[in-house]
């Protein structure tokens, strides 16, 4: 706490801030003043996550030059189970001057049907690129940093409270006690985070991931430079995947498959690992996940509080991609909590929430919505899926021009009957 006879400055927004000598403080900027940023006082953006959602959501509201904290329970870099794709709509979203950490540039994909009728379709132009999540997520909370957020680690969040009256405030309580106060917050703490459960956001899907992170000679990496594997598996809605990290000398392989078959899930993996003629290399890393998709009427919102990324169960439900998401719903997010922050009474507040959540929902909403539609026919007729892709040009141009960022399955289902046809045809 900060003494009692602490000098006062104001925030963009008006909000008290104690600066003496005693209060917590982060560490200084770069460019930032003479000295450090205390850490008491009203801020006009808490961000809880330093995820790609909530650095994000941290760089567009700190962009507009209000007084923004960055919460997360762990130090950057961290590990983060993800085959680290970006595709178009990710490297769209990114901060301006971002510079992507490429481990390689994606030009072809060779698909499977569960190790079987294998066929590699290449593009002249860059599908994707891949990177480590660790190094990606180090540079997105950097930029953050750079545009004036403030980085605060080692917090864990265990209570949320919404202050009404003369406050019209949120207090974030961490379980070491600590409590910071600010005008707006974003929950980005993932999608068994406290601040999602505050909010109330409920999950109609939910997947298991398992990865192993497997280092390759150096001849082996070559082999797979440039090309991804994807394999449709022998569980409903499942497959794997192989994304090499050329410049780290590495492959990510891993699957995903509905929750609730855990032991078929890791046979699945090990099966996929040895037909890949991975067997005799010791992983780095072995490591499993969920991932939550939200129910189309959950709430975005509570009070002074939006959710954003995973914390929100946003990702795309057939190929559960969410750094795409994550970056797209966080900047919408920062935005809008600036907005939140600026709302004069409880009217305002609830006015710019909805703006937010139709936002969400014009979007990633109908993209999701097309995502799920993709996946119930993808569930029952995994086949046709692999033939279309890898023998009718129409659907392997669709797929590159999706993941290059160029068009979504939403619209893919909308101008192109052959689609519609298709997914009609495999949920029968």
């Amino acid at each position: 706490m900060t003494d009692s006879g602490s000098s006062v400055s104001r925030s963009p927004l008006g909000a008290d801030r104690p600066s003496g000598a005693d209060s917590p403080v982060a560490e200084a900027l770069p460019g930032a003043g003479p000295g450090p940023e205390p850490l008491d006082g009203i801020w006009d953006v808490v961000v809880v996550g330093a995820g790609p959602a909530g650095s994000s959501a941290a760089h567009a509201a700190a962009a507009q030059g209000r007084r923004v904290l960055l919460l997360d329970k762990a130090e950057h870099p961290r590990y983060k189970t993800c085959g680290g794709g970006i595709i178009g709509p990710s490297r769209d979203s990114l901060p301006p001057d971002f510079v992507l950490p490429l481990q390689d540039r994606v030009h072809a994909v060779t698909f499977a049907y569960d190790g079987r009728f294998t066929r590699t379709r290449r593009s002249k132009r860059m599908l994707f690129g891949l990177v480590n999540r660790d190094e990606f997520d180090l540079r997105l909370v950097q930029a953050a940093k750079q545009a004036g957020a403030v980085l605060v680690t080692g917090v864990t969040v265990s209570g949320v409270e919404q202050r009404g009256g003369d406050h019209r405030t949120v207090v974030v309580t961490a379980t070491d006690g600590r409590r910071f106060e600010a005008r707006a917050v974003v929950g980005a703490d993932g999608s068994a985070g406290r601040v999602g459960r505050h909010v109330g956001v409920t999950f109609d899907q939910i997947d298991l991931g398992l990865e192993a992170e497997i280092p390759v000679p150096a001849e082996i990496s070559r082999h797979w430079a440039g090309r991804i594997h994807l394999d449709w598996g022998p569980l409903p809605g499942s497959y794997g995947w192989v994304f090499p990290k050329t410049e780290s000398g590495s492959l990510t392989v891993g699957v995903i498959s509905a929750r609730g078959d855990g032991e078929r899930t890791k046979q699945y993996l090990a099966d996929y690992i040895r037909r890949l003629g991975l067997a005799g290399f010791t992983p780095s890393v072995e490591s499993g996940h969920l991932t939550r998709c939200r129910a189309e009427d959950s709430p975005l919102s509570r009070g002074r509080v939006l959710v954003a990324g995973d914390a929100a169960g946003l990702l795309e439900p057939w190929t559960r991609e969410g750094i795409s998401y994550a970056l797209r719903s966080g900047r919408l997010a920062g935005e809008w909590a600036v907005k939140v922050a600026e709302a004069n009474g409880s009217t305002d507040v609830r006015r710019q929430t909805l703006n937010y959540a139709f936002a969400i929902k014009a979007g990633l909403g109908v993209e999701m919505r097309a995502g799920k539609q993709m996946l119930a026919a993808f569930e029952r007729r995994p086949h046709l899926f692999h033939a279309a892709v890898c023998l009718v040009d129409p659907a392997w141009r669709a797929f590159a021009r999706t993941t290059q960022g160029h068009t979504t399955f939403a619209q893919v289902l909308r101008q192109y009957r052959a689609a519609r046809r298709l997914s009609a045809l495999a949920s029968r």
